[in-house]
């Protein structure tokens, strides 16, 4: 009965996984195992509930969400749990961390291949500029959804071409991976910051004047004199003319304090070497999260810096400072145009703004709008009217807030935050809102009805020092400039044309 009885539960506890379990006699006295019943380098589980040989039971598998057992790893190969044992597994390189990356670099590879098969073709059947009119005219598509189709259609045609970077030193291009890239107002340069080999950065300043539909090729210029901070946040800013000056926020080395630059473009630019290189400013301050310029005349030549627990807002002709005490870190800033206000995302998840007209003032009483999310506000970007403000978090969310209403209208789904300072990037004159992830994917959704419009994998493989800086403007390169999207990663510059 006992035999019976273990032989029926083995059937009913494994026949239905495609498993027969042996049973294990008693060891006889004095029997010592060998060495391969000692040692079980791998156990295997199958977690295909349904695997009887059946082959259209793999795709149910594949399809499915496999959980996590605490012990186990899962290969997707074999669609099968192994058990990691101590002792067993120190020179086999099978960690949580390894395998995701693994998974990672298959996917992008993947959509690599795809978009190659797919650079002739346009997104779905059916999908073209000629038939979209057709059924907008015919009244089959609503304004909203003609203005996503024609952008999803535009989006997906956008095929990677590499620029050729030339110097007047032929030592320095592609010798530094860029970390920023940053476009003036008119797209007509790029301020970039490049990591050099024995640490800090080091900057330059791209033209896009060559950037043409049948050339891509641009002139770099750089600085060496400047080399050897870290930058935690860059801005372009206007002293003397539009975008004469680049504010950089910099981090303290050892005994020397951490400093707001400003640097004449002039420096980077061999046009005119006669001519005097502009006003070199630079304010000690501790560390810098982020700073903004003001381009209101009401504060004219200030800058903010959003500090540890405040901020300073600095006139820059006559040295007068203003600060304002906050409860957390600000990570994000931005200046209004029409009016005089500074808005501020905080490490807290709150957002709020500040008029820059009022005296220093204690408490929060001076926080004209206050808005909040659940996780650290990485950046916030004002649209034109300046009646809605967009804003990422280290959550991944973004979301749309109507100022005048205080509350979220849209949210943007897809993007991938959990700890770095990741810009947002908004082009109202296209409709379009651009991100990059912490996973290297570079992200397009419409901003109308936050419709994800593509997902754009990095032509190198991910890891935390190869997250790409992207531009996208209507006219790269000035008013008759092409339009498109610039991605810089790793030493390398990608043009995108937006056609």
């Amino acid at each position: 009965m006992r035999g019976g009885r273990w032989r029926g539960e083995e059937k009913r506890g494994w026949s239905g996984r495609g498993h027969r379990q042996r049973p294990r006699g008693r060891r006889r006295p004095g029997h010592r195992p060998d060495r391969s019943e000692q040692e079980e380098p791998q156990t295997s589980v199958n977690a295909d509930p349904s695997s009887n040989g059946n082959p259209s039971s793999s795709s149910l598998t594949q399809n499915s969400v496999v959980p996590e057992l605490p012990g186990f790893y899962y290969d997707p190969e074999k669609k099968r749990y192994f058990r990691l044992l101590p002792g067993h597994n120190n020179c086999n390189p099978l960690t949580k961390e390894s395998i995701q990356h693994k998974a990672m670099e298959s996917k992008r590879l993947r959509l690599l291949e795809e978009e190659e098969k797919q650079n002739k073709k346009t997104t779905r059947p059916g999908l073209n500029s000629s038939m979209l009119l057709q059924k907008r005219q015919l009244g089959l598509l609503s304004s909203t959804s003609y203005c996503r189709m024609v952008h999803e259609l535009k989006v997906n045609c956008m095929q990677r071409r590499k620029i050729e970077i030339h110097s007047p030193d032929s030592s320095v291009a592609g010798t530094n991976n860029f970390k920023i890239i940053v476009a003036d107002v008119a797209c007509e340069r790029i301020f970039t910051v490049n990591d050099v080999e024995h640490g800090g950065c080091k900057y330059g300043i791209i033209n896009l004047s060559g950037l043409g539909k049948e050339s891509l090729t641009v002139e770099m210029y750089d600085n060496l004199y400047f080399t050897n901070r870290k930058v935690n946040s860059v801005c372009w800013a206007s002293l003397t003319h539009p975008d004469s000056h680049v504010l950089l926020c910099l981090m303290g080395i050892a005994e020397t304090p951490g400093c707001a630059s400003l640097l004449p473009a002039s420096l980077f630019s061999s046009t005119n070497p006669g001519d005097r290189p502009g006003m070199l400013c630079s304010f000690k301050i501790s560390t810098a999260w982020s700073c903004a310029w003001c381009l209101n005349p009401q504060a004219d030549n200030c800058f903010s810096t959003g500090l540890t627990r405040r901020v300073l807002v600095t006139n820059v002709v006559t040295g007068h400072r203003q600060t304002f005490g906050t409860s957390s870190d600000v990570l994000a800033q931005q200046f209004a145009t029409q009016t005089p206000m500074l808005y501020n995302g905080c490490r807290s998840g709150e957002i709020f703004s500040i008029d820059v007209r009022q005296r220093n003032r204690k408490g929060q009483s001076w926080k004209a709008i206050r808005l909040f999310h659940d996780s650290a506000v990485t950046s916030i970007r004002l649209l034109e009217a300046e009646h809605y403000l967009m804003a990422a978090d280290m959550a991944g969310k973004i979301k749309l807030w109507d100022l005048r209403t205080v509350k979220c209208v849209k949210q943007y789904q897809g993007h991938h935050n959990e700890y770095a300072i990741l810009p947002l990037h908004v082009n109202e004159e296209e409709g379009l809102l651009t991100a990059v992830g912490q996973d290297c994917y570079t992200r397009i959704w419409s901003l109308q009805d936050a419709h994800l419009l593509r997902t754009i994998p990095s032509p190198h493989p991910s890891s935390k020092d190869a997250i790409p800086s992207v531009v996208f403007s209507s006219r790269l390169g000035g008013r008759r400039g092409v339009p498109g999207l610039l991605m810089a990663v790793k030493q390398d510059l990608y043009h995108f044309s937006y056609n």
